[in-house]
């Protein structure tokens, strides 16, 4: 049990859902402050090392844990670029992602995928926990508005359509008990940042996920994209944002959403343009309407990419996990 204090007391137990390189990029910033970390990350992924692996050697894509234990890790620089190398030549290595192939060693030798998730943390001295959203193999699909589906994570951006609902196969795959265990004790459960419809909901749809997050004490903060996606979220506001989840998994899941206010340079949102995605658009009355509380504040870095700005978006997190603690605690 963590026995670290902060001001006298416990400190804050946070839960983050999602995959994808903005989760990583949020938790290198929450891993430097105060917090207990719990990662829930999907297990939908079926493309480039992750789907090779997932389809030879039977096993859960590791793509994105890969990305979450690298962040969360205490490594030297070099390690983590040798655990983030992609082979460009050898016959059955080239496209193949080192440390994806690390966690499929692990998985070998351990006999479970969870097991080796918790043996490469040990290794590599992550701050926190990691978790696979579930410990079954599952497929994303997508029903798109002409009715057509579309089969696989890695598919459904590219098929060009607008997006009704996805769904798991199968249907009744179970999180793990740790994974329920860290939501139940949480004081915050964030979800986000991500891509909405392959790297967000393919966590919240795991039969219990979202009961179990919607009967939890702790307060769920939903960490709104900065940018649509193309063949996702074209055209999304924040308020479209939070609408889709709950169409997914019902309402009441969400009660307080962070929003990037900055607009990006016109030159950037010029080359965002050219890609097909638009800054997404902070509707805040809309969300208050929705019963949402609203945290909206400039959150923006521009390096090679837009990316939310890491120590600014965690502070707030902590802000808001320590309040929700002073309040229970006082009530």
């Amino acid at each position: 049990m963590n026995k670290r204090k902060i001001n006298g007391g416990p400190i804050p137990r946070i839960v983050v859902i999602g995959g994808g390189t903005g989760l990583a990029v949020m938790l290198r910033g929450l891993k430097q402050l105060p917090v207990s970390i719990t990662a829930i990350v999907t297990v939908a992924d079926d493309g480039g090392s992750s789907g090779r692996l997932r389809s030879d050697m039977g096993m859960p894509p590791p793509g994105d844990i890969r990305n979450v234990l690298v962040a969360l890790a205490d490594t030297e620089p070099m390690l983590e670029k040798v655990l983030q190398y992609r082979f460009r030549n050898g016959n059955g290595l080239a496209g193949h992602n080192l440390g994806n192939l690390f966690l499929a060693a692990m998985q070998d030798i351990t006999g479970d995928f969870t097991h080796a998730i918790r043996e490469m943390s040990r290794v590599l001295a992550v701050r926190g926990q990691v978790l696979p959203a579930t410990g079954q193999e599952v497929t994303l699909h997508a029903v798109m508005t002409d009715g057509s589906c579309v089969k696989g994570e890695s598919q459904i951006p590219l098929a060009g359509k607008q997006i009704r609902r996805v769904f798991l196969e199968p249907e009744d795959a179970r999180p793990i008990p740790e994974a329920l265990e860290a939501i139940e004790a949480a004081d915050a459960i964030v979800i986000g940042p991500g891509s909405l419809y392959t790297s967000i909901l393919p966590n919240l749809l795991v039969r219990g996920m979202a009961e179990a997050v919607r009967a939890s004490r702790g307060r769920t903060i939903y960490i709104c994209n900065v940018m649509t996606q193309p063949g996702e979220t074209d055209g999304y506001t924040a308020f479209d944002h939070l609408d889709a989840i709950h169409r997914h998994v019902g309402d009441c899941l969400i009660d307080t959403i962070i929003l990037n206010k900055e607009t990006p340079p016109a030159a950037i949102l010029q080359q965002y343009a050219e890609e097909g995605a638009t800054m997404v658009q902070p509707d805040i009355k809309r969300l208050q309407a929705a019963g949402c509380h609203v945290w909206a504040d400039n959150l923006i870095q521009y390096r090679t990419v837009l990316r939310h700005d890491a120590e600014r978006l965690s502070r707030m997190i902590l802000q808001l996990a320590q309040e929700y603690r002073a309040g229970r605690n006082s009530g």
